[in-house]
């Protein structure tokens, strides 16, 4: 009789203890992981018939010409011409130096979307981490 006296109660608890950890575990997981899904190039598209966006620096602009001549406009001075490597440091320099600097990119319309991206991609590969796309506004029909 003893032994039935001895004998512990039944407890109708649930341990959480191992669900906490297999949580924290996936919480660490999503934050590892979280950043590199972000792998595409950041786009601003411009709309249409968009008001200018009023800038407090001068930006640098990047255009793709119809034969695929690169040329960069630093701010406040004249184009010049330059080739993709040149671009890649000169432009990664000079952000690095101004993080806050809009980047423009000026395409011209005949050119294949294709072009566009690979000037984005080796913008994005110098450090610009948001790169603007620049249109004319639509000419008023008569």
């Amino acid at each position: 009789m003893s032994r039935a006296r001895k004998r512990r109660k039944l407890k109708a608890e649930i341990n959480v203890v191992p669900y906490i950890d297999v949580m924290l575990v996936l919480l660490i997981i999503f934050m590892v992981t979280a950043p590199l899904l972000n792998l595409g190039v950041d786009v601003e598209l411009p709309e249409a018939n968009a008001r200018p966006i009023q800038q407090d620096k001068e930006p640098v602009i990047v255009g793709v010409h119809a034969d695929g001549r690169l040329s960069l406009q630093l701010q406040g001075s004249a184009p010049e011409e330059i080739d993709e490597a040149t671009l890649m440091a000169k432009l990664g320099a000079f952000v690095r130096n101004n993080p806050g600097v809009p980047v423009l990119l000026a395409g011209d319309g005949s050119i294949p979307y294709e072009q566009v991206m690979q000037k984005m991609a080796l913008m994005q590969q110098a450090g610009v981490a948001k790169v603007g796309l620049m249109a004319q506004a639509p000419q008023e029909r008569k």
